[in-house]
This record gives C-alpha cells, structure tokens and sequence, in this order.
C-alpha cells in the first residue's frame, strides 16, 4: 500500500479560502443542501456530518472543505477529495456551490487549489464523477484538464466518469 502525504487543509487563492469544517458551518451548509430540491437536512444531522468529515480526514489524509469568498467572508460551498466511487489511492474531486455563485469561476478557482493540494500529496492521478446533465460541471473539469474516462447508468441517470494525471 502507497503512503500519502496529508492533504493541506488551509487553502487560499485570489479570492477564496477552503479551511477545514467548523459545527458552526451548519446551518449553512444544510441551505446549500436544500438547493438540490430534496427538502432541508436537519442541522443536527449536518452537524454529526461535519464531525464524521473531520474524524475520516484525520484517518484518510483528504478532505472535503469549505468553500469561504475573502473580501466577503462568506460560505459560497465545498469543494475537496472524497472518496466516492474511487479510492483513497485515486480519489474523486468534488464540488457544490450555492446557486449565487455560479457563473464567477469560483468553483474552477477552487478546483484548481484542491488539485495542486492533490498533487503535493503524492497521489498520480484523480477522478471525477459528474451526471451527464451537469453542463457547467463538466466545463469546469475540462478547463482543468479531466479528460473523459467513460459513461455509466446508475439510479438517477448517466454519470460520466472524468480523470486526470497529476501533478
């Protein structure tokens, strides 16, 4: 078994900062939740959620993190590695943005800190799952080199598979 570096938890870009989860994020993470139309999570369940993201990065080495704009200091999402239909060896990079967000290349700045944090760890190569329908997604991964791996079927429709070599 490879041996990774941690990923850093403290990222900054231009216009953004992704620190690791606070409980006090909460509230609003369950708003951005509750965009994809599925209903509002209970914050205490959001809660127990932000304390299992931060006990599996001490054991992982990866983490998916908060999203913060600096000049307003506010919670825009996430973005990080997970390993969701990957490995731990291989992760996926995930990302979600409240709706006012888009349109501003945060997700793609973003994005961009997570796989030089990705990088430095060691790791060769990332992947991405994205449903087919996700047009802006899909932008954001090819403006940052993901290439096309394959498509499947699952539950909810067809999900294009997406990696990339790094660093």
């Amino acid at each position: 078994m490879t041996t990774y570096e941690a990923m850093t938890y403290h990222l900054e870009t231009e216009r953004l900062l992704l620190r690791p989860w606070a409980v006090s994020d909460a509230e609003e993470f369950c708003t951005l939740l509750a965009e994809r139309g599925n209903g509002t999570p209970e914050v205490e369940r959001i809660r127990t959620s932000i304390e299992e993201f931060l006990t599996a990065s001490q054991s992982t080495g990866i983490a998916l993190l908060p999203i913060v704009r600096r000049a307003e200091g506010d919670f825009i999402g996430y973005c990080g590695l997970i390993i969701g239909r990957s490995t731990l060896d291989e992760p996926e990079i995930a990302y979600e943005l409240f709706r006012h967000a888009h349109g501003n290349g945060y997700a793609t700045e973003a994005a961009a800190a997570v796989l030089g944090a990705a990088a430095a760890t060691g790791r060769t190569r990332l992947w991405s799952t994205v449903a087919d329908w996700n047009t802006p997604s899909l932008r954001v991964l090819d403006k940052l080199g993901f290439t096309r791996d394959r498509v499947t079927t699952e539950e909810n429709g067809e999900v294009v598979w997406l990696t990339r070599a790094l660093p």
